[in-house]
């Protein structure tokens, strides 16, 4: 296959770490490995460079920026995007992100291939956050319709877009997946694990409330917006003993509490995959999660379900799983199958054959 000139787009990449951010890396890095020429286009954070080469293979351009820290991710202006790509001329662009309306703006006015690699549910987010964001997909399918192509992360915020009116022979869906697996130990620690950003959309509330009828350790790893009122509530409800907050933690760290839990836990309001539950499965933990958006379809046989916004019912599944031991048993071989059921290498090649398709103008033919 001819090598490709690719460019991942996103106003945000290392070093801030997020699930897009994660997916860019792995993509870029084995794209560079399949010997195509690789860029990250992406706005340039404090104390980072202009332009780096990574030890990965590819490369880094960043557009200068201001940011305004009122959510997680800031909002973000960017200038000099467009100009950035014409400059590149790359043979295809991937983008990732509909929450910048400077960057957007100058991906939608580039007349090169591109494509969108769509990560969440349309409209995603609990009251006056859900509100703008349905405004804002909205108003941005106008946009989206400026692409080529569409990848989608999950069947389900595939299905979601169709629903929305998005033809279906231009989606594509492109799982989420790990490059390699851990070797499994097989240790169980006496806690239980929540861990990623702490947001309204992860029903983390929820979670507090259901450890009020829950006498075990639960530890909670990452911050955001919800960070102070969670303290609050485990103070307020007295779970200080039970209820172990450790912020950001390194990926030492996390690794090693993943490895060690007993079992994960996923009360989220929305959900269209969530890197934590893939990495969670790899290791042989079960999840006990919300049977929302992607996580039925990605956790599969290896998850114990409880419906959204239902403290009880969430109660009832955690004491569930910590007394069960043969349903933890099983639920743990199902989790080792289903992370390993795709890998990178595999959808990397389902990346290459779509974007050559795109460029050489043979979608309709060939794609999957």
């Amino acid at each position: 296959m001819e090598t490709l000139k690719i460019v991942e787009a996103n106003p945000f990449f290392y070093p801030y770490q997020g699930g897009i951010e994660h997916r860019m890396h792995m993509t870029s890095k084995l794209f560079a490995k399949r010997g195509h020429d690789v860029t990250v286009l992406t706005s340039r954070l404090p104390d980072t460079p202009e332009e780096e080469e990574t030890e990965y293979g590819y490369r880094i351009v960043r557009v200068p920026a201001k940011f305004i820290n009122i959510y997680n991710p800031p909002y973000v202006r960017t200038k000099g995007v467009l100009e950035k790509l014409n400059g590149i001329s790359p043979d295809i662009v991937n983008y990732n992100y509909r929450w910048a309306p400077s960057f957007d703006g100058d991906m939608a006015r580039y007349q090169g291939k591109k494509n969108f690699t769509y990560h969440n549910m349309w409209g995603e987010g609990v009251g006056i956050q859900g509100w703008m964001s349905e405004r804002n997909d909205n108003l941005y399918k106008k946009k989206l319709l400026t692409y080529d192509h569409i990848v989608a992360i999950t069947d389900c915020v595939r299905d979601d877009l169709v629903r929305r009116g998005i033809d279906p022979s231009k989606i594509t869906v492109i799982d989420n997946c790990l490059e390699t697996f851990p070797e499994l130990s097989g240790e169980e620690g006496e806690f239980i694990l929540n861990l990623g950003r702490m947001v309204k959309t992860k029903g983390l509330d929820y979670l507090i409330e259901a450890m009020r009828q829950v006498d075990y350790k639960l530890v909670m790893c990452g911050k955001g917006p919800e960070s102070k009122k969670i303290e609050k509530l485990v103070r307020k409800y007295g779970l200080q003993d039970r209820v172990d907050m450790r912020g950001w933690v390194s990926e030492e760290e996390k690794l090693r509490l993943m490895s060690t839990c007993k079992f994960f836990v996923m009360p989220s309001i929305y959900e269209a995959y969530g890197l934590a539950a893939l990495e969670a499965l790899s290791y042989g933990k079960p999840i006990v999660c919300t049977d929302v958006d992607g996580l039925p379809g990605n956790v599969k046989d290896a998850g114990y379900y409880v419906k959204p916004k239902d403290s009880d019912g969430l109660a009832k599944g955690i004491n569930e799983m910590l007394t069960d031991d043969s349903l933890r048993k099983q639920l743990s071989e199902n989790a080792i199958k289903v992370s390993r059921a795709f890998t990178w290498d595999d959808q990397i090649a389902k990346t290459e054959r779509l974007y050559k398709s795109i460029v050489d103008g043979t979608l309709g033919q060939s794609s999957e």
